[in-house]
């Protein structure tokens, strides 16, 4: 069981446990006082959960992110002043990672409404979310400030929570991964546009590699009246379909784009024997040929055995192919989706004793173990760091700047994949119209999946991850 599993076990029961409580208390009121008096309580209390207790948020609002970044990167002499944020001359260049430390505490408003920091100066207004109830030191991302910083203009206010403490500010300089050759590993369709449309649709040259065919959960096509192994195969062919055509819409050519068509959740049992092939929980299929059909690319997996080392030959042509200066993967502390360790864990495999090795390996992360509302806020806001509560190896922070005309692009790239575009279960919009109520959150205007929410955003972050697998010296060309 993976630690988000056991995390969101422990959560489900302590739900449970609270709900029992809470009835037995109804119970013991409707006796004591009047016999109608649960009957009004109980649905009053089920709108409450909903509205504010229902977020899957594994750590206490009042403990503090912790992040040790490099002492040499930090600016001395910054502190804020009537809301303003001030420093000593700075020269920026415009495509730095900026990151301000500052502690928050909630007001009594930001126990109901999501707590937040807005930034506003030159040509910049974003507000960067919190939890509720926040009371502790968080990480703002000031990618795209420079000329606010530069001119001292920088104005930094809390929304339903107020700044305390002395602020901190780091300045990550870095090469430009967009004037370089970028291969994004995605486990599915979708992580590559989820985590990575802005860099690979600017980058100079872009390879986009699909792990897995993503087929199973197909409820929505068995609505259609298929059987559970025809709506697999299905969604396993419209996602591989999905994985290649939708980097077209960013430029990226037909021959860059390449389906592996491994099955879904099957990788981590794949690595643990890795001669052993592994047929799909649910689509009735031995073969990945079905998924790879659309390839242009000939592959050493081509014989459709679903095996490790089949997975790890694919990536060395791939790579040796494509000879990429900067790879893009799931982040192996952040993300704990199974497929997605394993993907990470596959392109470390494949580069051991490898001729070529990258310049630069950026990690991701679509899904985190404690929040599954990061990055918190509204479509288009800035994302802030997300939550790290024990110090461990991260790499450094590496945020790209999406213009509104780029937003606006990626949002469309998402609606094109087919597992984005069904509607929500009903009890899950019943919970946002709740929660637009109550709680003041706003819905994403591109889309109902979450996704459109967390993704389409004027920041792009990711993590730069220490190159493993180096044999030597780097290869350049």
């Amino acid at each position: 069981m993976s630690r988000k599993q056991a995390l969101l076990k422990r959560h489900r029961r302590n739900k449970r446990v609270g709900l029992l409580v809470a009835l037995v208390v109804l119970c013991a009121t409707g006796l004591a006082v009047a016999w109608w008096l649960p009957l009004v309580l109980l649905p009053m209390l089920w709108i409450a959960h909903e509205a504010w207790f229902a977020d899957h948020l594994f750590y206490a609002p009042h403990d503090d992110y912790v992040y040790d970044f490099a002492p040499s990167c930090e600016v001395a002499g910054v502190s804020l002043v009537a809301g303003r944020l001030e420093l000593p001359p700075l020269h920026l260049h415009g495509d730095e990672t900026l990151v301000l430390q500052v502690g928050l505490r909630a007001s009594w408003l930001g126990r109901l409404f999501d707590p937040g920091v807005r930034l506003r100066g030159g040509g910049v207004d974003d507000l960067q979310m919190f939890e509720r109830g926040v009371r502790g030191l968080r990480y703002l991302n000031l990618s795209g400030c420079d000329q606010a910083l530069a001119e001292g203009a920088l104005h930094v206010n809390g929304r339903f929570c107020r700044t305390v403490g002395q602020p901190r500010l780091w300045v990550f300089r870095q090469r430009d991964a967009r004037q370089q050759r970028v291969m994004v590993i995605a486990p599915h369709a979708d992580d590559a546009e989820l985590a990575a449309y802005g860099l690979y649709s600017q980058a100079s040259e872009s390879w986009i590699v699909t792990l897995t065919a993503g087929e199973i959960e197909a409820e929505h096509y068995q609505r259609m009246g298929l059987a559970r192994a025809d709506a697999a195969r299905l969604k396993g062919r419209l996602r591989a379909w999905d994985s290649l055509a939708v980097p077209r819409w960013a430029g990226v050519p037909e021959a860059h784009c390449v389906q592996l068509g491994y099955f879904c959740l099957q990788l981590p049992a794949m690595r643990q024997t890795p001669d052993q092939p592994f047929a799909s929980r649910e689509a009735e299929l031995t073969d990945t040929r079905l998924f790879r059909q659309f390839n242009t690319l000939a592959l050493p997996g081509d014989d459709g055995v679903p095996t490790w080392n089949n997975l790890l030959a694919d990536l060395r042509a791939l790579l040796l192919r494509a000879r990429p200066q900067v790879i893009v993967l799931p982040h192996p502390v952040l993300d704990p989706h199974p497929d997605h360790v394993c993907a990470q864990q596959a392109v470390r495999e494949a580069l051991q004793g490898l001729e070529w090795q990258p310049q630069m390996v950026l990690g991701y992360a679509n899904h985190l173990h404690d929040n599954d509302r990061w990055p918190m806020g509204d479509s288009g806001a800035g994302v802030a760091l997300p939550p790290v509560l024990q110090r461990q190896a991260m790499g450094q922070p590496y945020s790209l700047c999406l213009p509104t005309a780029l937003q606006h692009d990626k949002a469309m790239a998402l609606g094109m994949m087919h597992d984005l575009q069904p509607r929500l279960p009903f009890k899950r919009r019943l919970r946002r119209l709740i929660q637009r109520g109550l709680a003041g959150r706003r819905e994403s205007a591109y889309g109902e999946n979450e996704f459109f929410r967390k993704a389409v955003r004027r920041h792009e972050l990711f993590w730069i991850l220490e190159p493993s697998g180096h044999s030597g010296d780097t290869h350049h060309e």
